[in-house]
């Protein structure tokens, strides 16, 4: 059977579509205020918006006739007729924020316009409105809401805690505060200021007001134009880039959104310029005609649809790309050899080939040449020499007993030993794992491969990030030290009963951060206890360090934190949460592609991939990549 719902209902359920939580009642009043002309906005939340929201504002204020008319739904002032839905400049206009709020709330407002002598008031209750009575109040509006989704039961069990909705508020206001500069934002959390813009139209005393001093400082100025796009605001220098993209703020015609085609153009623009994993902030406002961007695409207003966007994408693209390279400085050019003076006069000086080819020549010589180098000894031996198997092995960073240049004794050449015709071809030996003089242990290292020879021979090590090993079936295997060490470091952490061990930091690190990231670290201390971080509200939006594990060096404490943060918002479970800090701690703690190793924590990462305990790392990277003697061959044509 098809009916028609109740209008009760239908409001309820219309009201789900823009009321979402105290944020959004927070959003729709502010931008009505703003629309109003408001120079000054107050917002006042209790209970992280449950309990109360208040918005106060300086605007032209609401006619006392016209109050019963606004709580209904689609009345606005802003729209006309339906060529206005083509060229929308204000922020509201759907005529629906007013009901939806109403609707699941209970309402007061106090409003008088300007040049009246009183105001008035009016009550509503579940989108029910009570009479209209003259009352004293100041020019503007002001809209309290209390007991949101008193109503809807099943709207209200989804709920956060009062912690993260006050977090969601507070983003929200800030990105309110930098799309309005010109606008003085006051935010009170539980009767405390959190936030107070000046309301002088630069947009740098906002961003230092809602974002922070550190990251104001960061930041650089930014301006260009390509065909009707204009792009403004400031961007993070190359080095102050951050582990999460939870400092990018855009807007489109003086409103926040989230764009994956602005956030595409703007990391476009730092490509090969930043490390991986690094995400750049920025504050830009990008400003379009009216009549080739659609705000009408969602209900709440965060996402639009420009008509030209390959010409927004490359507006900002080159922004940014041009404001970089003006900030950065070429390099000094190389002198030319002439201009190079060698005080020392010694060997080592800028000359050309036939210069050099003269004085060996006996031409011109110089002292060191006069001189031969004690090391240097013309005298060669003319048997075949090659060192013994009890000869020093030169391994990274080792330096032998009387230099590098010293020539080895020669050593008597045996002949080899005939082996009988058909005998067997005897096991391929290669050194020990891990180095067991005298039967000591590399402190920090446990060998899986039974003491003696083991069935695989480390050739070296490329790029000093990629480990080349030969097995014993003629196999050569090229082992990611980071992947590898990471997923030690994983398996470690994750297998341990004991809580870490921590570093406590000589000078406590003051980490800035966004507000949810903030409220998520706070919301999660006994868990960041638990792997050995020390933390504590700085105020603001700061957070202060004061532990962390051993295995984090404390230089990189801030952007540990950082991902943490990004970690926590991802992960839903209490254990994937666990998992995904785990993830972080391991690859933070592990060695770095580039960084010089020791062989033998080289060897017991060998010895850990090739006896199958590590295959991939904590994200599912392959550690290893074999290449059999066919696939060589084949690479050269040999087979």
């Amino acid at each position: 059977m098809i009916r028609q719902l109740a209008p009760h209902v239908a409001d309820l359920i219309a009201a789900g579509e823009v009321v979402e939580r105290p944020a959004s009642v927070v959003k729709e009043l502010v931008e009505n205020a703003i629309d109003a002309g408001s120079s000054a906005v107050v917002v006042e939340i209790r209970r992280g918006g449950m309990g109360l929201i208040r918005v106060t504002d300086n605007g032209c204020g609401i006619a006392p006739e016209e109050l019963p008319t606004a709580f209904l739904r689609h009345a606005t002032s802003k729209l006309q007729n339906p060529e206005d839905l083509g060229k929308i400049g204000t922020l509201g206009f759907r005529g629906e924020a007013l009901a939806a709020i109403s609707a699941v709330s209970r309402v007061d407002i106090l409003t008088r316009r300007r040049g009246d002598t009183a105001g008035a008031a009016l009550h509503l209750e579940g989108g029910v409105p009570g009479p209209v009575e003259d009352a004293g109040a100041p020019e503007g509006t002001a809209i309290t809401v209390r007991d949101l989704f008193y109503n809807t039961p099943a709207r209200l069990k989804f709920m956060k805690k009062d912690s993260a909705e006050t977090a969601a508020v507070n983003g929200l206001v800030q990105h309110l505060a930098l799309s309005h500069p010109s606008v003085s934002f006051q935010f009170r959390k539980d009767g405390a200021d959190a936030l107070h813009t000046p309301g002088d139209g630069r947009l740098e005393s906002a961003v230092y007001a809602a974002l922070g001093r550190d990251f104001a400082k960061s930041l650089v100025p930014v301006q260009g134009k390509g065909g009707d796009v204009s792009v403004s605001g400031f961007v993070t220098s190359p080095l102050q880039c951050r582990g999460s993209r939870s400092m990018q703020v855009f807007f489109v015609n003086g409103r926040f959104i989230k764009s994956q085609l602005l956030t595409a153009a703007l990391e476009e623009g730092y490509r090969n310029q930043i490390m991986k994993g690094k995400f750049p902030g920025c504050v830009l406002a990008v400003t379009v005609p009216v009549t080739l961007v659609d705000v009408n695409v969602h209900p709440a207003k965060t996402q639009v649809k420009f008509a030209r966007e390959r010409e927004v994408f490359d507006a900002v693209y080159h922004t940014v790309l041009d404001c970089l390279a003006a900030k950065g400085t070429p390099p000094p050019a190389a002198p030319l050899p002439e201009q190079v003076k060698n005080l020392r006069g010694d060997f080592f000086q800028t000359m050309d080939a036939k210069t050099y080819r003269d004085r060996q020549s006996g031409g011109t010589e110089t002292p060191a040449a006069r001189t031969p180098h004690p090391a240097w000894n013309s005298e060669r031996p003319s048997a075949t020499v090659r060192l013994s198997d009890s000869a020093p092995v030169i391994l990274y960073g080792e330096k032998p007993k009387g230099g590098y240049l010293q020539e080895p004794e020669p050593v008597p050449v045996k002949p080899p030993e005939k082996r009988p015709e058909n005998s067997p071809k005897p096991p391929r030996k290669y050194p020990p794992a891990i180095p067991q003089a005298r039967g000591e242990e590399v402190p920090g290292q446990r060998t899986l491969a039974p003491p003696g020879e083991t069935p695989w021979r480390i050739a070296g090590e490329v790029l000093r990030t990629y480990i080349v090993c030969e097995s014993e079936d003629g196999c050569v295997w090229l082992i990611d030290k980071h992947a590898a060490h990471e997923r030690v470091n994983f398996d470690r952490m994750k297998a341990s009963q004991e809580p870490p061990m921590r570093q406590t930091l000589l000078t406590p690190a003051a980490v800035e951060l966004g507000p949810m990231d903030k409220e998520l670290l706070l919301e999660n201390l006994p868990l960041l206890e638990q792997f050995g971080f020390a933390c504590e509200d700085f105020g603001g939006g700061t957070v202060l360090i004061r532990e962390v594990p051993a295995d984090i060096d404390a230089a990189d404490a801030r952007s540990t934190l950082e991902e943490l943060a990004a970690c926590l918002f991802m992960g839903r479970s209490l254990e994937e949460r666990r998992e995904s800090m785990l993830h972080t701690m391991a690859c933070k703690a592990a060695i770095k592609g580039g960084w010089t190793s020791d062989p033998a924590e080289l060897r017991a990462l060998v010895d850990k991939v090739q006896s199958g305990e590590v295959q991939y790392c904590p994200h599912g990277r392959p550690v290893a990549v074999k290449l059999t003697k066919y696939e060589l061959e084949k690479m050269f044509k040999r087979a």
